[in-house]
């Protein structure tokens, strides 16, 4: 295969992380290929040209995406562009999550029958199911990272396919619980509470004061750590530092949330990705979630599931407690904690409620051979590969087809 140009669209904190794995992976496939679009620094240091930066178009929540959808648009136009100004149509396109923009990309890849691969699957079987005419129409292939949403693809008969989830596929933190004492200047003897409240702006505005107020009830005996997340800009990053530095008790700020996740004691993860990533690890953690009130409103009409938290979704039953919006409340966390910090019998109940689901989450192929990269990102990297080998000859023709159109 001679050097394949790859679209890539991944504009939120987990996408862009997987994205990054992506392109590395391709890059052992098909050492020349290049890629373009939507992404992160990360993606950026890969070697993704960005046309679109992540960090201007990441927003939260229903209420959120309407009010900032005229900026979304506007990034949106560039991406489209970008794809009719290149001196060649991209042999495939990758979009990663992040559907109120990828979905309309998909429109117009399809238009130039660019082959199209969804990989992590927009939340349709909670809401917007009606989006499902879309996917079919205009996504070739959709890989999905949880075991559920086959068969809700599958009733469609949309071409899917279960890849395990990412996050699986991650070795335990390397770092030491001592390494991490002495690099951030934490005691050792202590239990440790890790505290997540999102990645994005908004979702940590409205998460962490409860985090903070619970920490200051449970006192000077607790280490708290805190993750920020790489998308943060470093002007908030800086806010936060300063929120926290003015809090007691103190309140050490991490970068790797993993290794905050496995060293903790017990863990308050706002819900998100970081659930499953706490989830996968397998310390006891309550969930916690708090949008607007008119979002809240407006999710409690459209969104048709029996639980939040990605961990009860997949066990289909309650593993983790879940604090959302009313019931968030800084003595709730308080109770969850205590027990889950203090009561054994309940997190060694919660702890293999938590491998159940973490088995659940891991693709296992019998057919690969030791010696071939393993993993979700890795099959997703042969599934592009697959179908740009299979859809090449077809391609030539398609384009050749639309430059004569054009005349």
């Amino acid at each position: 295969m001679t050097e394949p140009l790859i679209f890539l669209s991944a504009g939120e904190a987990s996408g862009e992380h997987y994205g990054t794995l992506l392109i590395h992976a391709i890059r052992r496939l098909a050492p020349d290929a290049s890629f373009f679009g939507l992404g992160g620094e990360r993606m950026e240091a890969a070697s993704l040209k960005r046309i679109v930066r992540a960090e201007d178009v990441a927003v939260m929540g229903i209420t959120e995406v309407i009010r900032h959808m005229p900026r979304i648009y506007s990034e949106y136009r560039k991406l489209k562009l970008s794809l009719q100004s290149q001196p060649h149509l991209p042999d495939a396109a990758v979009l990663i999550d992040f559907p109120d923009v990828n979905l309309g990309l998909a429109r117009e890849l399809h238009r130039l029958r660019v082959p199209v691969i969804f990989f992590v699957s927009p939340q349709l079987w909670a809401w917007k199911k009606h989006r499902i005419h879309q996917v079919k129409r205009y996504v070739d292939r959709m890989l999905v990272i949880f075991p559920f949403e086959v068969e809700f693809y599958q009733k469609h008969g949309i071409d899917v396919t279960f890849v395990g989830h990412p996050l699986a596929d991650l070795p335990a933190p390397t770092f030491s619980r001592a390494e991490l004492a002495v690099a951030h200047d934490l005691n050792s003897s202590k239990p440790w509470v890790a505290l997540l409240p999102g990645s994005r702006q908004k979702e940590i505005g409205l998460n962490l004061p409860a985090m903070l107020e619970a920490a200051a009830q449970l006192g000077e005996d607790v280490e708290f750590l805190l993750p920020i997340a790489p998308l943060l800009g470093p002007e908030y990053k800086a806010k936060v530092a300063a929120i926290v530095k003015s809090v007691t008790p103190r309140i050490t700020l991490v970068h790797d949330a993993r290794a905050a996740l496995f060293h903790a004691h017990a863990s308050v993860v706002a819900s998100g990705t970081a659930t499953v990533e706490a989830a996968l690890i397998g310390n006891p953690f309550v969930v916690v979630y708090r949008i607007s009130n008119l979002g809240y409103a407006v999710a409690r009409r459209v969104v048709k599931v029996p639980f939040v938290a990605m961990p009860n979704l997949i066990a289909k039953r309650e593993v983790v407690p879940e604090l959302i919006q009313g019931d968030f409340t800084t003595a709730n966390v308080v109770l969850h904690l205590r027990r889950l910090m203090h009561n054994e019998s309940d997190r060694e109940r919660m702890r293999e409620d938590l491998r159940q689901v973490a088995a659940l989450l891991r693709f296992e192929d019998p057919t690969r051979r030791d010696s071939e990269p393993a993993g979700a990102i890795s099959r997703v990297a042969e599934i592009t590969i697959d179908l740009i080998s299979k859809s090449g000859r077809k391609r030539l023709k398609s384009t050749r087809e639309l430059l004569s159109q054009a005349e």
